[in-house]
């Protein structure tokens, strides 16, 4: 479990105030904090220093904070919370699917921003009981319950932050099926439709990396009218 105390954020926003604003609120909660002006000079930090969490801008000169998020991706599996524009939800689902963790509208209170935080920094308390099997076979992937990995053969599969976390959920209720609104209180967010349709984002990203074709999923089901069920072999 990351020490929320002890965490290293990188703020990505082109706007200087609200930059040096959050800087200055998340250092007196007991945050490192890093700050990039753009994309290009986000990229330059990630080179040379790790960070447990990234809050980025959407709207940005240049490369915008969906596009990086994609990016990133590629080769990250750092969360990444975006700011949005107030009831732009076309870019939180866009943000979401390019694999960002969560979304906050603009304006938003500082504390919102810090439980948002908080939330995705805390990791999930194994609920797996001792007597359940440590290694679920998932087709040609393995997912162990123990470290919460999943392994193609002998190559890690990189999970994000939020992807590991509903993969832990899931494990620990194998065969049965998990509620939408179940998930989104798991993961720590605020309950309501919008959260829930961004669960269901996450659940077609993981279904990628875990299914031959997501598109029909074998092990990543869903139930209808009762939501979502693991069912490894």
């Amino acid at each position: 479990m990351t020490d929320l105390t002890e965490a290293h954020l990188l703020i990505v926003d082109d706007d200087e105030r609200i930059r040096s604003l959050l800087q200055k609120f998340l250092v007196r909660q007991g945050f490192w904090v890093s700050a990039a002006r753009d994309a290009a000079h986000a990229r330059r930090l990630l080179e040379g220093l790790d960070f447990d969490m990234i809050v980025m801008d959407v709207m940005m000169p240049g490369e915008d904070g969906i596009s990086l998020t994609q990016a990133l991706r590629e080769t990250l599996s750092t969360p990444i919370l975006l700011l949005t524009a107030k009831g732009d939800t076309e870019d939180r689902i866009r943000g979401l699917e390019a694999g960002a963790d969560d979304y906050l509208a603009k304006p938003f209170e500082p504390k919102e921003l810090l439980l948002r935080i908080n939330a995705i920094l805390r990791r999930m308390p194994s609920v797996v009981e001792e007597l359940a099997p440590k290694v679920l076979k998932l087709g040609d992937k393995h997912y162990d319950t123990e470290r919460g990995e999943l392994w193609q053969g002998d190559t890690l599969v990189r999970l994000t932050a939020t992807e590991a976390h509903l993969m832990k959920i899931f494990a620990a209720s194998a065969g049965d099926a998990v509620s939408r609104a179940a998930l989104v209180e798991k993961l720590g967010r605020d309950q309501g439709q919008s959260q829930e349709r961004a669960v269901d984002v996450q659940i077609t990203r993981l279904r990628r990396k875990l299914e031959t074709d997501p598109k029909q999923p074998r092990y990543l089901q869903t139930v209808r009218g009762a939501g979502y069920m693991l069912a490894p072999e």
